[in-house]
């Protein structure tokens, strides 16, 4: 560490270290420095270079450099398990962008690795940090909806070209894969391990072609969470619904911090992300008074940065990794028997 901060060094240095991550970690300073980032061929035509980071075509320079603490790896998840068990055996602690790695026996052996090192080690989840899924939150725990009953979660879009420009099929190329991550993840961060999960995941375009449409159920004794998601949505489904026994939310829109980060509008703007009164969701109950409600909730705000937040109290103040290697696997494993009968 240097000043206390956090030395960190990135592998990769495409849309995922310059959108989803670098802009989250400028913005703690007092935490964190960047020191170098790697990638095999450096060019600056869409990605400003940062000040006062090195960039390099060698990555050795990150390995072998004794004051990097952290390497983060934001390369296409083909390259995931070879950097990380690089970046662990260099004695590096290990954040990994989504999806973590292509299959859940090369999850345990990075994990077996982290943990024989003594080493912080995690897949990227930065949904779990989404508006949206913040304030569903806030309403389950408000208690305005009573018990739960059912969840549906939407992750949607009208983007037929991408299935239609895939002529294999490929697990680790799945929608479940690249997408299904974020949700799931979400469930097991809240909820837990499901009683049991229906499956069903499909290739709209015939056997031999992309997945391009996912839902499961995963089932938690009364309540049943519904994970959907499809590349054929011309209209997106509300991202959440949430029924309980005295009334339900709908969170229309999803979360804003993707939407402004592709307009290169970042978070050090004050309104980055943020609810307008438009995008607000709606919770409908009926009180104990036996009184009708109907209400707009505002938005709690999201923060992709607050994985960096949780590496750093892990690391550093040696609180509880957030998200754990046994939430991590989990989520891997419901992925692989959704796409096993696939070909």
């Amino acid at each position: 560490m240097i000043d206390h901060k956090l030395v960190l060094g990135y592998i990769g240095n495409g849309k995922s270290a310059n959108r989803y991550h670098i802009p989250f970690v400028l913005q703690r300073p007092d935490r964190f420095l960047i020191k170098k980032i790697f990638d095999i061929h450096v060019s600056h035509d869409l990605w400003s270079a940062i000040d006062g980071v090195e960039y390099c075509e060698d990555v050795e320079a990150l390995l072998h450099d004794p004051q990097i603490d952290m390497i983060v790896i934001c390369t296409t998840h083909h390259f995931h398990y070879q950097y990380a068990k690089m970046v662990l055996e260099a004695g590096k602690h290990c954040l990994v962008e989504k999806p973590f790695m292509e299959n859940s026996q090369q999850a345990k052996e990075i994990f077996t690795l982290a943990n024989q090192k003594g080493l912080y080690c995690s897949a990227y989840q930065n949904r779990r940090y989404d508006s949206d899924f913040l304030t569903v939150q806030k309403v389950i725990e408000s208690g305005k909806l009573g018990d739960l009953l059912e969840l549906e979660m939407h992750f949607d879009y009208f983007r037929p070209e991408v299935p239609e420009n895939v002529h294999q099929f490929d697990p680790a190329m799945s929608y479940l894969y690249g997408h299904g991550c974020h949700t799931l993840d979400q469930v097991i961060s809240y909820f837990g391990k499901p009683d049991y999960i229906h499956y069903d995941v499909r290739q709209l375009l015939g056997e031999g072609r992309m997945n391009d449409y996912f839902d499961l159920d995963l089932y938690y004794g009364i309540l049943k969470i519904s994970v959907k998601s499809s590349y054929f949505r011309i209209k997106e489904r509300p991202s959440f619904i949430v029924y309980g026994k005295k009334g339900m939310f709908i969170k229309q829109t999803k979360d804003r911090q993707e939407e402004h980060l592709k307009l290169f509008y970042m978070p050090d703007h004050p309104d980055f992300g943020k609810d307008t009164p438009a995008h607000f969701g709606v919770l409908t109950y009926i009180d104990d008074q036996g009184q009708y409600h109907e209400e707009k909730v505002p938005s709690v705000d999201g923060d992709y940065g607050r994985v960096y937040d949780g590496i750093y109290d892990c690391i550093v103040h040696h609180q509880p990794q957030i998200i754990t290697h046994d939430q991590t696997l989990m989520q891997m494993e419901i992925i692989e028997i959704g796409v096993k009968e696939l070909k």
